[in-house]
């Protein structure tokens, strides 16, 4: 019997997302409890995670209830963290390579992601980060991206995968329905520009991206839509 493994996460998290991602295609038991961040439970940071963001996982220990967790559990924060840790968790699933040049690649992508991407797009869609930035982002992605595989590095979904899909599905939705803090109409002028040939190979990566069924099973876009239309109401035209 494997040791408990709980997951503390937000429906709305793209941090969280991508651990449960990386779960999910190692085909790994595990528990999720939904942290309501603007109320969170005062155990919450006491028990588990003392900054009180999520992701943060519980690791071994008794198998008790997810709003009791046990002092002898590990706890693990940070998603990039966290998904290193599942890759030594289950060294068979994939998530890291075993050739040490393809788990630097792994990790370079990562860190290109996190830098390149997710903040700059993060950003814009909050309204406090440029078009400009977010285009160079996908631009140097895409420079990562190799021919012949449908993965970002090697020929498996690895951490470099779970790690982009989330911005990726943020991606699709402003593109698809301009929402965000940005100016009126951006959105969509951003998904213009990337239906050119120039993201070509960047387009059919994020693509079957979308299209897998972990993504499917772990990203609710009709929920993130909505709550995308109550927090951006006030625009910039």
């Amino acid at each position: 019997m494997s040791e408990q493994l709980t997951l503390y996460l937000h429906k709305l998290s793209p941090y969280s997302a991508k651990v449960e991602l990386a779960l999910v295609e190692a085909n790994a038991p595990y528990r999720a409890y939904q942290i309501d961040l603007p109320n969170k439970p005062e155990w919450f940071a006491s028990k588990v995670n003392p900054v009180g963001k999520v992701p943060a996982v519980t690791y071994g220990g008794p198998n008790v209830d997810p709003d009791d967790p046990s002092p002898l559990s590990a706890k693990i924060a940070e998603s990039n963290v966290i998904l290193e840790f599942l890759a030594d968790l289950y060294p068979d699933s994939g998530l890291l390579p075993k050739d040490p040049v393809l788990r630097a690649k792994v990790r370079l992508f990562i860190d290109v992601t996190t830098k390149q991407v997710e903040a700059p797009l993060y950003d814009f869609i909050r309204g406090q980060g440029s078009y400009d930035n977010v285009l160079k982002g996908i631009e140097y992605i895409q420079g990562l991206l190799e021919e012949g595989t449908d993965f970002a590095v090697g020929d498996h979904y690895s951490n470099a995968d779970a790690c982009i899909s989330p911005a990726l599905a943020r991606l699709k939705i402003i593109t698809e329905t301009d929402l965000g803090k940005f100016p009126v109409g951006t959105g969509y002028k951003l998904g213009e520009e990337l239906k050119g040939p120039k993201f070509a190979k960047f387009r059919k990566y994020a693509q079957g991206m979308l299209d897998r069924p972990s993504l499917k099973q772990t990203h609710d876009e009709e929920y993130t839509i909505t709550f995308f239309k109550t927090r951006f109401t006030e625009r910039v035209q």
